[in-house]
């Protein structure tokens, strides 16, 4: 769809331009990290602390537009582009998110992480899980273990539950602003309490077809 096109080329603009204003007002150090209190615990030089994540925007943003020509299964993302390049969107909206943080930060607007993150965070998991439960089988995109990749019907049952999973992680992630310092951790368990489940649960269901496969019709 052109219209996302657009939106992804002007947020990727925007993003350049405003790092392009506030640079010479930079100090000589810029935040690369905080850590779980909130507190900046690493820095970059001014030069590559402006410049790093644009250009992880601009990089993924072509990845992820080449990665589908290198697919086996490029045909099926015909099936759910809509949905691809709305992912691309949520992506560089995210580090859009992540670039204005730093910038502010750096300028004396410090608003603190565990407000912004699980915010930014929660709203990524949730277009995630719109992401997985439309995607169609492939070897770069989804929720892909050995057995979504071998079984399509495992793969269709796996991204539905997924991609529930996903939106309340993404729920449960932004009611994280509330939890302070413990905020960050309370988000990674989140994610990989639903990784682990998918992982878990596709196998269980492939485990399943295959029993009834080799049972046949009684």
């Amino acid at each position: 769809m052109k219209i996302i096109k657009f939106a992804i080329a002007l947020v990727l603009i925007i993003t350049v331009v405003f790092t392009i204003i506030v640079y010479p007002d930079l100090p000589d150090e810029v935040p690369s990290h905080w850590n779980a209190a909130g507190e900046v615990d690493g820095y970059f030089p001014k030069i590559w602390g402006a410049i790093l994540l644009p250009l992880m925007m601009i990089g993924m943003t072509a990845l992820f537009y080449i990665l589908p020509r290198f697919d086996p299964l490029h045909m099926n993302y015909e099936g759910f582009k809509n949905y691809y390049e709305g992912f691309i969107l949520a992506i560089v909206i995210f580090f859009f998110a992540l670039q204005t943080q730093v910038l502010l930060w750096a300028l004396g607007i410090q608003i603190s992480t565990n407000l912004i993150f699980p915010i930014i965070f929660g709203f990524l998991f949730i277009y995630i899980g719109f992401l997985v439960e439309n995607a169609e089988q492939n070897w770069f995109v989804g929720i892909r273990t050995p057995w979504t990749l071998t079984s399509e019907n495992v793969w269709k049952k796996t991204h539905r539950r997924g991609g529930l999973l996903f939106k309340l992680a993404g729920l449960a992630s932004m009611a994280a602003v509330f939890l302070g310092v413990y905020a960050i951790w309370f988000v990674i368990a989140i994610i990989a309490a639903v990784t682990a489940y998918t992982i878990i649960y596709s196998y269980l269901e492939f485990q399943k077809e295959r029993k009834e496969t080799q049972s046949g019709p009684s």
